[in-house]
């Protein structure tokens, strides 16, 4: 009996769903990634909810920081729903299918999500280097009122960036609906058009320019010029610490920014990759895992806020 290749599979004239071929047809595989995921998922779940929460009930934290770290969380975990349940699901079977409007939903969706953090990052590092280098007027220049008007205008830019290749350039397919990912990723979905894809491309690697290079080369300046300010502390200690905490911050970022920018800002072409997958699970999985646990759950008033809780609880 012949084993039908993926690239043998559904070819219709009409593209009404995608068929999914996920990360492997072994069944050991499949199960280990399964489990993997259920843990990345569920400690992305319990750590963003918890910091939304703490964030939004204590009046100790309703301070810029903490406002773009709510932020942060909110889109980490809107982001991981959207992806990580499903990429479960599909790693469980061979083949698995989703409608043509709920590939697209979902691709869009997760577009936004990922481009709005890229914006939310630079905004937390320009909010940072404020702090540091001119705190005697960091609260007259990050009120409230510029706190909110930013991180509008990171959710909003986002949009815009998601939504102008969507309306400028309409796609077309030639029948072939498998897509070689375990979700409905951007650079899987590319290799199935046959509309002219020159002006598109060009397209997205300008918003990507503008949403992804740009905010990294901010961020590295800005975690430069505090790093310069750091040097000027004179407890060991303590430049100890900010080194440390500058370190991780930029760690993340750089996980985050480098798989982005692999999957979005090179050439498409219509060869499938495996390599692929492996990446976006970093920025789909690990990345909202680790945001919180870097940004949030080590600072001193986090912890205070906790202990406070806790005790509250427990009387």
């Amino acid at each position: 009996m012949k084993i039908m290749n993926y690239q043998e599979i559904g070819n219709y004239t009409k593209v009404t769903e995608f068929i999914l071929v996920g990360l492997s047809r072994h069944p050991t595989s499949q199960s280990v990634v399964f489990w993997t995921l259920m843990f990345l998922y569920i400690v992305t779940l319990a750590g963003n909810s918890l910091i939304i929460f703490l964030v939004g009930g204590n009046s100790q934290l309703h301070t810029p920081m903490y406002f773009f770290l709510g932020n942060l969380s909110l889109l980490d975990l809107l982001f991981s729903t959207s992806v990580v349940p499903l990429i479960m699901v599909n790693s469980l079977y061979n083949f698995s299918t989703i409608s043509y409007s709920s590939c697209f939903t979902q691709l869009a969706f997760r577009a936004f999500l990922a481009l709005a953090e890229c914006f939310l990052l630079a905004i937390m590092a320009y909010d940072r280097l404020v702090a540091i280098s001119n705190p005697l007027r960091y609260n007259l220049v990050m009120s409230s009122r510029v706190c909110i008007f930013m991180a509008l205008l990171a959710w909003m830019a986002a949009l815009l960036l998601t939504v102008l290749p969507i309306l400028l350039f309409p796609i077309s397919f030639c029948g072939q609906n498998v897509v070689n990912h375990f979700s409905c990723e951007v650079q899987a979905i590319f290799k199935l058009l046959c509309s002219n894809t020159i002006s598109l491309q060009i397209m997205m690697i300008a918003c990507a320019v503008i949403s992804m290079p740009v905010p990294l080369i901010f961020i590295l300046i800005s975690y430069l010029c505090i790093l310069k300010a750091v040097l000027r502390i004179h407890p060991t200690k303590a430049r100890l610490k900010a080194f440390s905490t500058c370190a991780s911050h930029l760690i993340v970022v750089t996980i985050y920014f480098g798989t982005l920018i692999y999957i979005y800002m090179r050439p498409q072409s219509k060869i499938s990759h495996n390599g692929d997958k492996i990446v976006s699970i970093f920025y789909a999985a690990v990345t909202p895992m680790l945001n919180p646990l870097i940004y949030t759950l080590r600072n001193k008033d986090v912890k205070a806020v906790l202990r406070r809780v806790n005790c509250g609880v427990k009387s």
